[in-house]
């Protein structure tokens, strides 16, 4: 078993991540209209854990409580820049870190004017060489709604397996609803 990472040692200076056609970058508050501009939209957030931003003030706050975990070292995503054009299409990384076990969640949400181009695959294969290689993690997990195909299609051309359906996991819009859960160990990955 590796020497265990702290958390502050990656996340007090998170660095950027570059792909053939992204980078991964910590947020600023500069980002606030592109961010507002996809997560205010119903289609994009109908599958996550948050609601529609309904103002710009409140994509302000979020990205202002993502400068204040940055600054702590704490667990934070990325925001993910299309190379391309420039734009902020989305924030993707790390939700949680249990570093005694190796072992750490990952999350991710993007513009939907951007789906279906294989970006969102390229910044997780990103994230998951980043866990095992700077973290040290042993297993990297990921959920998705049981009715969001693209994700768990994400995750699944990611190199991770389905390991099972969490049944009733969550309310959304008063109902309950199932959760994939997918992971790739350390052994499993290709590098």
């Amino acid at each position: 078993m590796p020497d265990a990472v702290q958390v502050r040692d990656i996340f007090a200076d998170l660095p950027a991540v570059e792909t053939q056609r992204l980078l991964l970058r910590k947020m600023t508050l500069a980002d606030a209209d592109d961010m507002f501009r996809y997560a205010s939209d119903p289609d994009v957030a109908r599958f996550t854990t948050w609601e529609p931003h309904r103002s710009i003030d409140e994509t302000r706050r979020f990205l202002e409580d993502a400068l204040d975990a940055y600054a702590a070292g704490d667990v934070r995503n990325w925001g993910v820049v299309h190379k391309d054009d420039r734009r902020f299409i989305g924030t993707a990384g790390f939700l949680y870190w249990n570093v005694d076990v190796a072992r750490a969640e990952i999350g991710y949400a993007m513009s939907r004017e951007y789906w279906g181009r294989g970006l969102m695959t390229e910044a997780v294969e990103a994230i998951i060489r980043f866990g095992f290689e700077r973290m040290r993690l042993n297993r990297i997990e990921a959920r998705c709604d049981a009715l969001n195909i693209g994700s768990a299609r994400v995750m699944e051309k990611a190199g991770m397996q389905h390991e099972g359906t969490l049944r009733q996991w969550f309310v959304a819009d008063g109902e309950y609803r199932d959760m994939k859960l997918y992971a790739i160990l350390r052994q499993e990955w290709s590098g």
